[in-house]
């Protein structure tokens, strides 16, 4: 197999194939994609130059549920396996890097010689690379900002409301170009809802410019009364938990068949449901919890048992940005779990809330983390992540020019090597700030191992450690310590 591309047509073969632990390659690309037909052919010289390694490819949306465990949010993407683990990705058509990372993770063409980034030499012609280029700056031109002007929000409004339930898709109901989409389309089937649909493929105005418009990267995108729903992860996830099923009935949707779904699909507009309303007193209780923590995370399951996928995939994220939170399980509640579904507007859980508004599902604080939107707006609401043990004494001993940590304070210690330090300061007239390490165990025991000294007091100067009770009254009586706190 070594020197060629094989295609990969379900998880299970890649993940047998991954247990063997030789260096693996993995190219996602679609059909219809010019960049990534142009890098499929990088990649086939690539397979050639490393014959130790395996190359493999995936039509991403042929196999969504290898696409799924991979997050493949576009293609070109290519996967870079060794010993079993995943060890990197890259995104788009970048020849350079592909073949750098291939170098990296398959060594050199011959055993003799030490693995090195390999060079674009070895992988294609020029002709090839120059197409890659320029279809690499045409598809960077294609997902350029779109303008939300009034005129084509008033369209987008137009087309999400035209029918009570809308999908955005690639290709037609009968006939989809994408696996998600397919997907999507059966599930709303097996839902026994009549839905409208727009080919994304057909208007790249709308393509680009909905992506803007919904705040989603991705398609299909399911919409019910002109409100989003999600994609296809959230529509999956909620039509087999029911949610979906549910949804649809809170807002007035009704099945293929019955009058009401008859009549409404003649109206071809958005239905307002008559149904949805809140109690006052269940609106409170809502506008308390959602605002009960800075950060507040409704799931199901808790942040230490997550019992959904999305939920702990959301709790994943919070604690790689070092963000305190609240959370709230929506499953032993079933007031809260409904009723927030009409007060958010948003049908499915996990749902993420900052300063009391809603950020949205898994799928969006995945793509903020992932663009660095989520630590921006996060840090303009005044949240920022917990500091670590080593930052937080680093902030301490900066706080003050000198800055004594003691046991006590200057005006009460409680040990008298503390008071003896307080007093050679005070002699020389030095000001300096004071932590008192007996109020906080966590200070207490990290500065011993951040210092490298194991006793208190300590004394720093400009965050340099100058020493404990003996060294400064040494300094003191040789009349050297306040030329050495003022160097």
């Amino acid at each position: 197999m070594t020197g060629t591309v094989k295609d990969i047509v379900s998880k299970a073969e890649l993940d047998n194939l991954r247990q063997s632990g030789a260096p693996i390659v993995l190219h996602f690309w679609a059909s219809w994609c010019d960049a990534s037909k142009q890098m499929d052919q990088v990649f086939s010289h690539l397979a050639t130059d490393f014959p130790r390694a395996h190359f493999f490819r995936v039509e991403a949306e042929e196999h969504p549920e290898i696409s799924e465990a991979y997050s493949v949010a576009a293609v070109p993407y290519f996967v870079f396996f060794k010993d079993g683990k995943t060890v990197d990705t890259l995104e788009g058509a970048d020849p350079s890097s592909l073949a750098n990372k291939v170098g990296k993770v398959a060594g050199s063409s011959t055993s003799a010689e030490p693995a090195a980034p390999a060079s674009l030499g070895l992988a294609a012609g020029p002709t090839i690379l120059e197409t890659v280029k320029e279809n690499a700056k045409a598809s960077v031109q294609d997902r350029a900002p779109v303008s939300t002007a009034d005129g084509l929000k008033s369209r987008f409004e137009k087309l999400t409301n035209s029918q009570p339930v809308m999908l955005f898709m690639k290709g037609t109901p009968d006939e989809p170009r994408c696996g998600f989409s397919r997907k999507v389309v059966d599930i709303l089937k097996e839902e026994k809802v009549d839905f409208g649909s727009f080919d994304i493929l057909s208007d790249n105005e709308v393509r680009e410019g909905l992506k803007k418009f919904s705040n989603w990267p991705t398609f299909p995108q399911l919409y019910c009364n002109g409100e989003l729903l999600g994609g296809a992860d959230i529509a999956i996830a909620m039509h087999e938990s029911g949610e979906l099923k549910d949804a649809f009935k809170d807002l007035g949707i009704n099945t293929i068949g019955s009058k009401e779904s008859q009549d409404e699909a003649g109206k071809g507009g958005g239905v307002s449901s008559g149904n949805t309303g809140l109690s006052e007193t269940l609106r409170a209780r809502l506008e308390g919890l959602v605002n009960s923590k800075p950060v507040m995370l409704f799931m199901k399951g808790k942040p230490e048992e997550p019992k959904c996928g999305f939920s702990g995939k959301v709790v994943e994220i919070l604690n790689q940005e070092k963000i305190e939170f609240g959370s709230f399980d929506i499953l032993l509640d079933d007031e809260v779990r409904q009723g927030l579904k009409v007060y958010s507007n948003w049908s499915s859980y996990p749902q993420l809330y900052v300063k009391g508004e809603l950020m949205g599902g898994s799928d969006i604080v995945l793509e903020m983390q992932k663009s660095g939107e989520l630590k921006k707006v996060l840090s303009e609401k005044g949240i920022t992540g917990k500091q670590s043990l080593e930052d937080r004494l680093k902030a301490l001993i900066n706080s003050s020019e000198v800055m004594l940590f003691m046991k006590g304070s200057p005006d009460e210690p409680k040990c008298g090597f503390s008071s003896k330090v307080v007093k050679a300061l005070r002699g020389e007239n030095v000001n300096f700030g004071s932590f008192d390490i007996l109020t906080d165990e966590e200070v207490r025991q990290g500065i011993k191992n951040f210092s490298n000294w194991p006793t208190f007091p300590q004394l720093y100067y400009k965050g340099e450690l100058i020493g404990g009770c003996d060294i400064i009254m040494e300094l003191s009586e040789s009349g050297d310590l306040k030329a050495t706190l003022s160097e």
